[in-house]
C-alpha cells in the first residue's frame, strides 16, 4: 500500500472570472505558499492566472 505522503490535492481557480477550472497535486512540505500558475480559462477564453484553493 502507498504511504500517506506531503501530496495534497488542491483546486485552481481563475483570478478573473472566479470559477473554479483545474485540479492538481501539490507536495506541501517543498511549496509551502499558494501554488500561482498561468493556465488557460476557458470561462475567459484566455490565459489567465489561476491560484490555489482548498
Amino acid at each position: 500500500m502507498a504511504k500517506a505522503g506531503a501530496r495534497v490535492k488542491i483546486t485552481l481557480r481563475c483570478s478573473e472570472c472566479k470559477q473554479r477550472n483545474y485540479n492538481t497535486n501539490k507536495n506541501k512540505k517543498n511549496t509551502t505558499e499558494k501554488l500561482k500558475l498561468n493556465k488557460y480559462c476557458p470561462f475567459c477564453r484566455k490565459h489567465t492566472e489561476h491560484v490555489e484553493t482548498k
